[in-house]
């Protein structure tokens, strides 16, 4: 099912010409292919920050590494830039935020807000993007740096960088008409290092449905000694379940582009069509009914004989078993429970105790319904919801051992499932948000990729919103 919106050239032209009232959204910049060393080839990046930030020598390595040409707006980040954007051959420029360059567009602003105080200071945070917000181009990427608020004694330092989220969300909303997103990057002391992979991903076109959303990186996961941006997953080895089709069938094809051998997970019942998934990506096939409680043991089972174990589980699977609560038969409330959330725990649980490896990834499939609640699926948000906490609650266990563990909560995706909704109330969901229409599958497969990669060793116990900024839920 397309969107008449987005696909529709005439019609997009008349609503702008009449001025009605009706949001046209900006068509998404999308990455295509595997990762690259330079995805921020030749884009212009603006830099600035308070006195003393911390993240500067972070921001100056990724960025020129990633092939983009910094503007700086602060004297004392010149000599900070010099050695890296000589190395990368991506020397920085100074600019004057009241005289800044004639005609040129900005694919990124950054601003390094780590050594924030007070709230009185807030005032560099306006300074900063005042200027600058009109020379984003479509499609244009927004990030602000702070600290994790709770990381404070100071009641007024916890409120200056609680106040960044605050500001991040209301810029995404202004900024969504174009295509654009604004996210908080909250990171611990001592874990500045750990900012580079989620930079790369969220100033490139592969976060181009993730908007307004705050992640926080922490030092509470050892580093792999081993990070390289291209094919980051090669050797290693990834079980996808539900992926016959929609987000799990893109969640193989991109972990396969990285390097993974996929384990393509579904039940017997499509068996035809998960093994057209494997053989186009190069995987295999497991056949496992999660309706059942042989369900672990049977996914155990495989791994270690065919594979000797794994290092990436994305719990994808999920159904719905819609009803108000009044009408909602036992057998959907127990259907929906179990296979969106008491496989995923048990399975877990089962996989833990020897077959995936250390310094593995664990990806689960929350929802913004969750998050927010949505008419007729008690059952399926309860579920929803019960992955949320189980991952930030798991995190700190598997922590010791090298292991993250995280959630993606999609929004309104363009599914078969989105398909089948009535057309009004599909068009409501998909004009929600920040960037005026729904995600694709691939959007949710490329935030997957990403926390399924050893870069984002400092996301644990996060879930992610992979929703153009819906306009419902935290």
């Amino acid at each position: 099912m397309s969107d008449f919106l987005l696909e529709n050239e005439a019609a997009r032209r008349l609503i702008q010409t009449l001025g009605l009232p009706v949001p046209v959204p900006a068509r998404l910049r999308r990455a295509k292919g595997p990762w690259e060393e330079r995805p921020l080839h030749d884009d212009i990046v603006a830099v600035g920050g308070t006195t003393g930030a911390a993240a500067t020598a972070v921001l100056a390595q990724t960025l020129t590494a990633a092939g983009a040409t910094p503007w700086l707006t602060r004297d004392d980040h010149v000599a900070v830039f010099a050695e890296p954007g000589e190395a990368f051959g991506r020397p920085a420029k100074r600019v004057d935020l009241e005289a800044l360059p004639d005609g040129a567009k900005l694919r990124g602003l950054v601003f390094d807000a780590t050594n924030l105080s007070d709230p009185a200071e807030l005032h560099a945070l306006y300074s900063f993007f005042h200027p600058l917000v009109a020379r984003l181009s479509s499609c244009g990427r927004a990030i602000v740096i702070g600290r994790p608020p709770a990381s404070f004694e100071s009641a007024h330092s916890a409120a200056a960088h609680a106040a960044l989220e605050g500001f991040v969300r209301s810029l995404a909303k202004e900024l969504g008409r174009r295509g654009s997103t604004a996210e908080v990057l909250y990171v611990e002391r001592g874990a500045e290092a750990r900012l580079a992979a989620p930079l790369r991903f969220l100033l490139s076109a592969r976060s181009a449905f993730v908007s307004g959303q705050p992640l926080t990186i922490t030092n509470e996961v050892k580093a792999p000694k081993d990070l390289r941006w291209v094919r980051p997953l090669a050797g290693k080895v990834a079980l996808v379940t539900g992926a016959a089709r929609g987000i799990g069938a893109m969640t193989a094809e991109l972990l396969s582009a990285e390097g993974a051998h996929v384990v393509c997970l579904d039940r017997p019942a499509d068996d035809a069509l998960v093994s057209q998934v494997a053989r186009q990506v190069g995987g295999s096939v497991a056949l496992v009914d999660l309706g059942t409680p042989e369900a672990p043991t049977q996914i155990v089972d495989h791994l270690r004989q065919h594979h000797g174990g794994v290092d990436v589980v994305v719990h994808n699977a999920g159904i719905t078993r819609d009803k108000t609560l009044a009408k909602m038969k036992r057998e959907y409330w127990d259907q929906a429970i179990e296979v969106n959330l008491g496989v995923a725990i048990r399975s877990t649980a089962a996989l833990l105790e020897g077959t995936l490896r250390d310094e593995g990834r664990i990806v689960c499939l929350s929802s913004v319904a969750g998050l927010a609640g949505n008419l007729g699926q008690t059952n399926y948000a309860a579920s929803k919801a019960g992955i949320a906490g189980y991952v930030r609650k798991l995190a700190k266990h598997v922590a010791g051992r090298g292991i993250t563990i995280n959630a993606i909560a999609p929004g309104f995706i363009e599914t078969r499932l989105t398909a089948a909704i009535p057309v009004m109330i599909r068009e409501a969901g998909r004009r929600l948000s920040n960037l005026g229409q729904g995600g694709l599958p691939r959007d949710v497969g490329e935030a997957i990729a990403f926390l399924s990669s050893p870069g984002a060793v400092g996301c644990n116990g996060q879930v992610l919103r992979v929703c153009g900024g819906a306009l419902i839920g935290a």
